[in-house]
């Protein structure tokens, strides 16, 4: 992937020579960051961790470097093995400090036991990692992780008929987050209501959560938490 983004970088460079020449300001500012990120490459350096500041990750945002994305790494570990640490197994801690050199965050997933449990009822799930001594669902995991990775959250609407979740980014205010619904929500937003999932479920139903306090009212600067379920109100 380095070697990719090294290519991509180079030939831009190459066509950024002549309009430095001319004297165009933005031409010059675009090939000193490109500069900086050849300057990792050469180091091992992912784009990601060049140095670039958000000045200059905008200015080469245009080339969709490949290493200048988030990265997660999922590792498989040994099928029925106890927890996701990996801790005991010396390629888990070779592969852990890779990662720790690379910068990413990492997953375990037992792969082996995810796939024999696309066979088992949802219901039969939890028993069956019981008995394998797996202690954690894999696949959640992988997802969670991937969602901390890209920075995003998730919200609940329910109802009689359907309760749904949407995707946000971590630290969208209320309106932002309503705005994942409906376009309207954002520009005609009043308030919202919102619970915490545990609490809805512990209280049964949106009418008892509300009898005991525990339905709140925020208002347009409210922070939407991961696990929030709203209702919006708006003009």
């Amino acid at each position: 992937l380095v070697l990719s983004d090294a290519e991509q970088v180079r030939k831009r460079r190459d066509k950024l020579v002549r309009d430095i020449k001319t004297g165009d300001k933005n031409a010059a500012l675009e090939d000193a960051a490109l500069a900086k990120l050849e300057e990792g490459f050469a180091a091992g350096k992912l784009a990601l961790h060049a140095g670039l500041s958000p000045e200059e990750a905008k200015l080469v945002a245009h080339l969709n470097l490949l290493t200048m994305k988030p990265i997660l790494y999922a590792l498989n570990k040994k099928s029925g093995g106890k927890n996701l640490d990996g801790v005991t197994d010396g390629r888990a801690e070779r592969a852990l400090e890779l990662i720790k050199t690379l910068g990413g965050r990492h997953v375990f997933v037992d792969a082996a036991t995810e796939r024999e449990l696309n066979d088992v009822a949802d219901a039969d799930r939890a028993n069956f990692r019981a008995e394998l001594g797996v202690s954690e669902d894999g696949l959640a995991g992988l997802i969670r992780g991937a969602y901390e990775t890209l920075g995003l959250i998730s919200f609940f609407t329910t109802g009689t008929d359907e309760t749904r979740a949407w995707t946000i980014k971590n630290g969208s205010t209320a309106p932002v987050a309503g705005a994942a619904i409906h376009n309207d929500f954002l520009e005609k937003f009043i308030r919202a209501e919102v619970i915490a999932t545990d609490d809805l479920l512990a209280s049964g139903s949106w009418a008892a959560a509300r009898e005991t306090a525990k339905v709140r009212t925020e208002g347009k600067e409210y922070v939407v938490k991961d696990g929030d379920v709203m209702v919006f109100l708006h003009g």
